[in-house]
C-alpha cells in the first residue's frame, strides 16, 4: 500500500528545512558578493602568466591577501565557468572587490594583456619604435627617446652613445602599455643573455669590443639577409680591417639617409659622417641596426679567405673578388644586369 509523501515530514520539520535553506543561500551570497579587502599598497598590479594554472593564479592571490578563502574562490569560479576564460594579462585590482566582481575583472578586464612581438633581426630603433606603438599601444616617441637616454642607458650598465645594437632579435610575450624601460630593459636583458663568456672570450682574441663586434655584426645584417653568406662577408670586412682598408659598406651610408633606404648616389658617399664608411676608416662609431643571432656570431666566426671585395648579383646573393680587377669585372656584370632590367 503506498505511503503519503507528505508525511515524511512534519509541517516543523518541513519548516526547519526550508530555513536551512535559506541560510545556505544567504551564505552563499554574502561570501560571495561581500568585499574582500586586502592590506597592501593601493593600486596593486597583478600579472597573469602566459600558461600559468587557474590554481597557481588562485595561490599567488590568496598570499596576497585578495582571495581570503581559496575554497571559496574555486567555487565561484566553478559556478563563473571562469577556471578556462581568464587571461595573461596585467590587472590593477582595487581593494573590496568580492569574489565574483574580482572574476569579471579577470575575464573580461580592463587589462594590459600579454602580446607578442618581435624584434626582426637588423630592425632599427626607430622602426621599432613604430611596432611597439601597433602591437603594445605604446607611446613611440617616449620608446624612441628613451632608447637614447644617456642617463638610462648608463643604469644598463652600458656607456653607448644609444641601445641601437643591443636590442636582441627574437620574439617576446609583452604586457601592453609598459613602460618604455621595461620593454627595452626585457630586449636588451635577452642580448646579455645571448652573449655569454665564450663570445667575449672569442670577442678578446679578435682584439674586439663587444661595441665594435656589435657594429661590424649591423653592417653584415645591413648588407645582406642570407646566413650562409654572412661569415663570408664577415671575411671580407676583417680583411679590409687587419689591411688597414677603408670598409666602404653601403649599409653605413644608407643610415645616414633621412627618408630611408634609396640607391645610393656618389654624392651620397661623399657625406662627411664618422658612419660613412667611404670616408672614414675602421668602423662607424656604433651599431646601425640591431643584428640577430646570426650576424653576431658571423661578426665573431669570419669565414677564412683572401676576398677583400663583394657586389650584389642582382639575385639577392653576391660575388667576391680578391683583388680590385676581379672585382670590377663582377661590378660590370652586376651593372649590365640592372641595364637590362630597365
Amino acid at each position: 500500500m503506498a505511503k503519503n509523501n507528505s508525511k515524511i515530514l512534519t509541517r516543523n520539520q518541513w519548516l526547519f528545512v526550508f530555513l536551512v535553506f535559506i541560510v545556505l543561500i544567504l551564505s552563499g551570497y554574502y561570501l560571495l558578493y561581500s568585499p574582500n579587502n586586502y592590506k597592501l599598497d593601493e593600486p596593486l598590479i597583478f600579472e597573469i602568466k602566459s600558461g600559468e594554472s587557474f590554481q597557481s593564479v588562485t595561490d599567488r592571490l590568496n598570499s596576497l591577501g585578495i582571495v581570503p578563502n581559496k575554497t571559496v574562490f574555486r567555487i565561484a569560479a566553478f559556478l563563473y565557468g571562469a577556471e578556462t576564460k581568464i587571461k595573461a594579462a596585467r590587472f590593477v585590482i582595487g581593494n573590496g572587490l568580492s569574489y565574483l566582481d574580482l572574476l569579471d575583472l579577470l575575464i573580461y578586464g580592463p587589462a594590459d594583456y600579454l602580446r607578442s612581438i618581435r624584434v626582426n633581426d637588423g630592425q632599427t630603433i626607430k622602426w621599432l619604435a613604430g611596432k611597439v606603438r601597433r602591437d603594445l599601444r605604446m607611446d613611440s616617441t617616449s620608446f624612441y627617446e628613451k632608447a637614447h637616454d644617456k642617463e638610462f642607458i648608463n643604469s644598463l650598465g652600458l656607456n653607448v652613445p644609444s641601445l641601437e645594437g643591443y636590442l636582441f632579435s627574437k620574439s617576446y610575450q609583452i604586457y601592453e602599455r609598459s613602460d618604455p624601460e621595461e620593454v627595452l630593459s626585457i630586449f636588451y636583458n635577452a642580448l646579455k643573455e645571448f652573449w655569454t663568456d665564450t663570445l667575449q672570450q672569442r670577442a678578446d682574441s679578435l682584439k674586439l669590443s663587444q661595441h665594435q663586434i656589435l657594429t661590424l655584426a649591423s653592417i653584415i645584417k645591413g648588407e645582406t639577409n642570407e646566413v650562409d653568406e654572412m661569415p663570408r662577408i664577415s671575411g671580407v670586412y676583417h680583411n679590409r680591417l687587419k689591411k688597414g682598408m677603408k670598409l666602404q659598406a653601403d649599409p653605413t651610408v644608407q643610415y645616414l639617409m633621412k627618408n630611408g633606404w634609396k640607391r645610393l648616389t656618389y654624392k651620397d658617399l661623399t657625406i662627411d659622417s664618422p658612419y660613412n664608411t667611404y670616408r672614414y676608416f675602421g668602423l662607424p662609431p656604433a651599431p646601425i641596426n640591431n643584428p640577430g643571432a646570426n650576424a653576431i656570431l658571423a661578426a665573431l666566426y669570419p669565414e677564412k679567405h683572401d676576398y677583400y671585395f663583394f657586389v650584389a648579383d642582382g639575385k639577392g646573393r653576391h660575388k667576391f673578388a680578391k683583388n680590385y680587377s676581379e672585382h670590377l669585372r663582377n661590378v660590370r656584370e652586376y651593372r649590365k644586369w640592372l641595364s637590362q632590367q630597365k
